[in-house]
């Protein structure tokens, strides 16, 4: 190791160097305030200067617990936020890559934000840099960052222009995939079940080694490709154990078994584990929906089949018709009926709606000329903007109760603990028709129906298991035959 590389290092562990943060959405923000919290100097850079105003007067752009408290103890001391990128780049010696990979339509990752960063990167290298990939992005994708460097480097030392740069600048890329889930990125940043971290030189590794020294968890090293590849294989497989457990759900109720005693069954093997077994509406989000596509893609480009994700995908995808059939079942004609719909975030803990499964629902039932009520705790305004404003057939409101008034169905989307607690002899009260269909079997099935509500939920079905209404037989000896 050279004197500068041990120069660097020494810096590092005083903590005199600056980590810049490139991007600060859902994974961004958590990750810069993690590290304020620990002790460094971040700078958090974004180009949307509504996103950086916000930061500026203490204001989170999305709902995440713990991010607010973080904001306003650092804000101005270990963290801050601005739109100039460049000087970002400039003043530290640790980047961490967090900007968008949105998919394009037929399941590719976009990586037009990556390979901008990485040519803004190259034209303001002034000194050694570890520039890390924390976005999930396609395998390879650090090659091609590294090489686009390597390009533009070289092209604007070759430039006659007063930024003109008079010697190429040493730097190293690396893979840190994030596992960070919404709802609980704080608690993730701080208390990982693993690190991974992809590097290329002995010098990257001491670099990590000394940025996570405070956790106590397994950090895994491994090279720049097999990084990116455990964390879409890590997404891939989460997506196919929720397909999994509601494929499950479907032939529990058909012939009248409790997916949720199937669930604690299996997940008490340790090859499976309880986690991501919870039946319902399926999985949406910004990561998982868009990381199976892009590993369904990145698979048919090497002309691997990708059966099984696509499975998973499609199992997904039926788990809005199988929600809107029950909602279809037990109300007979949709038309003119008023349905409160309760979440509508993609899961509890958030505000996010993109690839909202719930949205999908509601989409659904204003097609099928039904007026929804809805409900979010945190989701009401992004909701409001996807979906468009309040109108006759639509409208949004404080509580579930509001939400309830004059409803022919309440259909429980969103898996907030506030809905499990739900007054519901007051929501009884509320109603027209008392009926509940709950997507994610958050109720307490018993006290519903004691109390008058026709109650449905997923994955299971009270009485022995209706045969004849399936044209089957109850008869063992005619079901072998």
């Amino acid at each position: 190791m050279h004197k500068a590389d041990d120069q660097f290092l020494a810096q590092l562990a005083r903590k005199e160097l600056t980590i810049a943060v490139l991007g600060l959405g859902y994974v961004g923000l958590p990750t810069a305030l993690g590290f304020a919290e620990l002790g460094w100097k971040v700078i958090g850079a974004d180009v949307s200067a509504t996103r950086i105003a916000a930061l500026q007067k203490k204001e989170c752009p999305f709902f995440e617990p713990g991010v607010d408290e973080l904001l306003e103890k650092h804000l101005g001391h270990n963290f801050v936020p601005t739109t100039d990128v460049e000087s970002a780049i400039r003043e530290s010696a640790i980047l961490f890559l967090c900007v968008g990979t949105p998919q394009r339509a037929n399941g590719e990752a976009d990586l037009q934000a990556i390979e901008g960063l990485a040519r803004t990167i190259a034209r303001n290298l002034n000194g050694y840099k570890l520039i890390i990939e924390k976005s999930t992005v396609p395998a390879i994708t650090g090659h091609w960052v590294k090489r686009t460097i390597e390009r533009y480097q070289t092209s604007v030392a070759g430039m006659g222009s007063p930024r003109r740069l008079t010697e190429k600048h040493t730097f190293d890329v690396a893979s840190n995939p994030e596992f960070l889930q919404e709802a609980k990125a704080v608690d993730g940043f701080f208390h990982p079940e693993r690190i991974v971290c992809g590097v290329e030189s002995k010098f990257a590794q001491s670099i990590f080694q000394e940025l996570y020294s405070p956790f106590s968890c397994p950090i895994v090293f491994t090279d720049l490709t097999t990084a990116e590849l455990i964390k879409h294989s890590a997404n891939a497989f989460l997506a196919t154990k929720i397909s999994f457990i509601n494929l499950v759900s479907d032939l529990c109720e058909c012939v009248g078994g409790d997916v949720n005693k199937v669930a604690e069954g299996i997940g008490l093997d340790s090859r499976i584990g309880r986690a991501f077994l919870n039946p319902g509406l399926g999985f949406g989000g910004y990561c998982l929906p868009k990381d199976l596509r892009a590993f369904i893609y990145l698979m048919r480009q090497h002309g691997i089949d990708p059966g099984l994700l696509q499975a998973t995908e499609r199992i997904n995808d039926r788990r809005v018709d199988h929600v809107v059939d029950r909602i279809r079942e037990s109300l007979w004609v949709l038309e003119g009926k008023t349905v409160a719909v309760l979440g509508l975030a993609f899961k509890a803990g958030t505000d996010d709606v993109r690839e909202s499964q719930s949205l999908k629902i509601v989409r659904r039932l204003l097609a099928d000329g039904a007026k929804v009520r809805m409900y979010d705790p945190q989701a009401n305004g992004n909701a409001e903007l996807a979906l468009g404003p309040a109108s006759a057939d639509q409208a949004f409101f404080k509580n579930a109760y509001e939400a309830a008034t004059g409803a022919d169905a309440v259909v429980v989307l969103t898996e907030w603990p506030e809905f499990a607690s739900l007054d519901l002899r007051q929501l009884h009260s509320k109603m027209e028709v008392p009926l509940i269909i709950d997507s994610r079997n958050v109720l307490d099935a018993e006290a519903a129906r004691a109390i008058g509500f026709e109650y449905h939920c997923i994955g299971k079905q009270p009485g022995s298991p209706n045969f004849a209404a399936r044209g089957l037989s109850s008869n063992p000896d005619e079901i072998a035959a």
